[in-house]
């Protein structure tokens, strides 16, 4: 990788995008974080993380929660990380477990959610053939797959895991917290299967003893915590009878922590040591 750190990294500016979502024929906000001096150092070159659900990840403020991923100061307390670009990009909202999942629900217990999900595919497609481009085009990319890092939470983690497997030649180091793929556990698994991954890709994978929520509830019968981390488990397990290096996965089950975003953050930093080979997963 190409980067380098300097001890003054403490200013970062925040850049703002609206592009067209055809799929729901509507605006998008992307937001871009730029490191420090960007703009000065114009010879430099930066890896990219792209991060689901962008309306939580830099101010509690705005966070669906009330509480972000603390990406900025993550950013600025961890000094060993390198420099990098990072590319919020807001949900769907209202459409979010639509846009969130490339399958519909087979899990649901109310009327109200049948036949929800199915529009991850065409999210993905514009991810990797719209945004990525336009990321590329008007920033200082490092563009190739070793430095294009994805993270997504709960149906953002499906999405991640997804797309790590359906662009293997795009996403080098995946973030998967949280994943939900209960969801639809049966299509997730079969694509998981049929889609290896790039041996050289990392998977970071972290989840919670105490995952389930009220929302969660509405589909499915049974443990939600258990089931949070059955569906984590699956899928560090087929990964491993796929063959993927043990070296480059690392899953993280932590005992009571829930599926919020105080837990996200807490590991966040942790999660781009092992991105960049600061650490190696083996703690």
């Amino acid at each position: 990788m190409f980067w380098k750190r300097t001890d003054d990294y403490y200013y970062l500016k925040l850049e703002t995008h609206y592009l067209d979502i055809p799929y729901y024929n509507q605006k998008r906000r992307i937001r871009v974080l730029l490191p420090k001096d960007y703009k000065k150092d114009v010879e430099n070159a930066y890896p990219v993380l792209y991060m689901h659900d962008g309306q939580n990840v830099f101010y509690s403020k705005e966070a669906f929660v009330g509480h972000s991923w603390k990406v900025i100061p993550a950013i600025k307390n961890n000094k060993e990380l390198p420099k990098m670009i990072i590319v919020a990009v807001d949900n769907a909202n209202e459409n979010r477990l639509n846009e969130y999942s490339p399958w519909p629900t087979d899990q649901t217990k109310t009327e109200e959610f049948q036949n929800v999900g199915g529009d991850g595919a065409l999210h993905g497609e514009w991810f990797v053939n719209e945004l990525k481009p336009f990321i590329d085009d008007n920033y200082r990319t490092l563009p190739d797959r070793k430095n294009t890092l994805l993270a997504g939470s709960s149906m953002g983690g499906i999405m991640a895991a997804y797309m790590g497997s359906k662009y293997p030649e795009v996403f080098g180091v995946l973030g998967v917290f949280s994943l939900a793929s209960w969801f639809n556990e049966e299509q997730f698994l079969s694509f998981i299967k049929a889609h290896p991954l790039n041996p050289d890709t990392k998977v970071y994978i972290q989840v919670g003893t105490n995952e389930g929520d009220d929302t969660d509830a509405s589909f499915i019968d049974g443990k939600m915590n258990q089931q949070y981390i059955d569906c984590n488990l699956r899928y560090y397990n087929n990964l491993l009878k796929m063959n993927h290096p043990i070296d480059n996965i690392w899953l993280r089950i932590m005992a009571d922590e829930e599926h919020h975003e105080l837990y996200w953050a807490r590991h966040f930093p942790e999660f781009l040591r092992y991105g960049f080979d600061i650490i190696n997963g083996d703690n």
